[in-house]
């Protein structure tokens, strides 16, 4: 944990420590109910724990949609928006789909997901690396629970370019 500049207390992941976390994810997943046929990865934060869940589990078929909510650090859209490209959900109905994200924070990004697939596919379960209380989806897996704003290795530089 680390204080931010503000002085609120923060959750902080470093890298080494995401390692350690992703592999003990991987191994809830393999341990924990059917192997999932497909994960589906929310954009972005849930992108690097696709690809790393991927490795780790031998699953090759990884699909990202994309759902934008947060604007900015505490800050978000009324509702979660599901953006295009979108998928398409054909011939799925037995399919055991692994929702990942990095964090189940109000949960609301993760249950826009779960409604978006879940009458398209045989089953429906997600792993993060964090779940808030609030979440409004309690996720079948999960590294860590905090209440704290989470620092993740890959957002929390400044970006090159300006949004």
């Amino acid at each position: 944990m680390a204080e931010s500049k503000d002085g609120a207390e923060r959750e902080v992941l470093t890298w080494a420590e995401y390692g350690v976390a992703v592999r003990d994810l991987a191994r809830q997943v393999a341990h924990g109910g059917p192997r999932p046929d497909i994960i589906l990865g929310i954009a972005r934060g849930g992108l690097i724990p696709t690809g790393s869940l991927g490795y780790a589990l031998s699953i090759k078929n990884c699909y990202i949609v994309n759902v934008e909510y947060y604007t900015d650090v505490d800050e978000r859209l009324e509702v979660p928006v599901i953006l295009p490209p979108y998928l398409e959900l054909v011939d799925l109905d037995h399919a055991n789909v692994l929702v990942v994200d990095d964090v189940a924070d109000t949960g609301r990004t993760l249950a826009k997901v779960y409604e978006f697939v879940a009458h398209s596919v045989g089953s429906v379960r997600a792993a993060v690396l964090y779940e808030k209380p609030g979440s409004v989806i309690k996720c079948d897996y999960v590294w860590r629970r905090t209440d704290l704003w989470i620092n993740f290795p890959w957002s929390s530089e400044r970006p090159i370019v300006a949004p």
